[in-house]
């Protein structure tokens, strides 16, 4: 493995890192969609990547999945979710944007310190790759919490999986089969979370979950 190929690698994966920070700073829905279906893109690039310099055929599998699935179809279905149930285009947040990005940086650090230490013996590549990848699973479960909007929630849920496909990758993961299986219980979920978000907007006429904790007595 050459230099080069370690450094195209930590190009992709130290990009889906800056990606996720541009999802969590996203304010409307469309634009958060559109960088969503780039973090898919660069992820597809990553895996190909990974697929090459390992020569792992089976990996071409993930990134074409990864591609078709993430970057294409999902994006286009939460696009016209959207229209179909008119939700609000501007996303409404549990804090602030300045207050995220930083503790987003935190965790990114955190994520360094820790997943070095602990991979001391690893592969270097490997041990870079699952840095990256374990701050992109941190940001999108950042994400998850400061949102409100549900199709916004989904979307983290998504950059999430994207660092652990990400990890398993770098790591000279897992099996085809398994992949394949991950890849449809994503797209299951997904056809589960659209018709959710559907009865969430035709009972509450909004897809803000806050409606829920009313809907409880949880006053805020």
């Amino acid at each position: 493995m050459t230099g080069l190929d370690f450094d195209v690698a930590h190009l992709l994966a130290g990009m889906l890192v800056l990606i996720s920070f541009l999802e969590l700073y996203q304010d409307r829905l469309y634009a958060l969609l559109n960088v969503f279906a780039l973090h898919a893109l660069v992820l597809a690039l990553s895996v190909a990547w990974q697929a090459f310099i390992q020569d792992a055929p089976h990996l071409y599998v993930t990134a074409a999945l990864a591609l078709v699935f993430k970057a294409v179809i999902i994006p286009v279905a939460l696009h016209r979710i959207i229209v179909r149930l008119g939700i609000h285009r501007e996303i409404e947040n549990v804090v602030g944007v300045g207050p995220a990005m930083l503790t987003g940086m935190a965790l990114v650090a955190l994520s360094m310190v820790v997943m070095l230490r602990v991979t001391q013996e690893a592969d270097p590549l490997a041990r870079e790759d699952l840095a990256f990848a374990l701050s992109v699973i941190l940001l999108g479960l950042l994400m998850m919490v400061t949102r409100r909007n549900a199709v916004s929630q989904v979307v983290g849920f998504m950059s999430l999986e994207n660092g652990l496909v990400l990890a398993a990758t770098g790591a000279k993961g897992m099996p085809l089969v398994v992949e394949i299986s991950v890849a449809f219980s994503i797209l299951i979920a997904f056809i589960v979370i659209g018709i959710f978000l559907f009865r969430i907007r035709e009972r509450f006429d909004t897809v803000d979950l806050q409606a829920l904790d009313r809907f409880r007595g949880e006053r805020r």
